[in-house]
């Protein structure tokens, strides 16, 4: 009896650390991103990302960091209901999506690849 209790104890303690291990490992931003160093210097370093939900440039952007979107200085320019443009967008004269804007206060329209926003940056890009 004390032995069925003792394999059903280790049994149930296996499968809820396989559970918890799973769920931990599937949610989004519990696993760092290959680059989430270099979006972290990106938003140190004063560069600012301006792009619209709706847009799939802006979309492609995102994908070329993979997890570490997450971290990007992002700023949101459409309305929810994409009829329209944000106030901060339309004070800081952005006309196309995407735009990144660096401290120095130059702009870069349209995608722009890692190796460019590590140029602009001096942030050092993953291998």
């Amino acid at each position: 009896m004390k032995q069925s209790i003792l394999f059903f104890s280790l049994v149930t303690v296996l499968v809820l650390g396989g559970i918890f291990t799973f769920i931990f490992k599937s949610t989004p931003g519990s696993v760092p991103g290959k680059y989430d160093t270099f979006a972290t210097c990106l938003k140190d370093k004063g560069a600012t990302f301006y792009g619209a939900f709706w847009c799939p440039h802006c979309k492609a952007q995102k994908e070329l960091f993979g997890p570490s979107v997450k971290l990007l200085p992002y700023v949101e320019c459409s309305t929810p209901d994409a009829s329209a443009q944000t106030q901060i967008c339309k004070d800081k004269k952005i006309t196309g999506y995407p735009t990144w804007e660096f401290a120095d206060g130059t702009r870069s329209e349209g995608e722009v690849s890692l190796e460019k926003l590590a140029e602009k940056t001096s942030c050092v890009l993953p291998q």
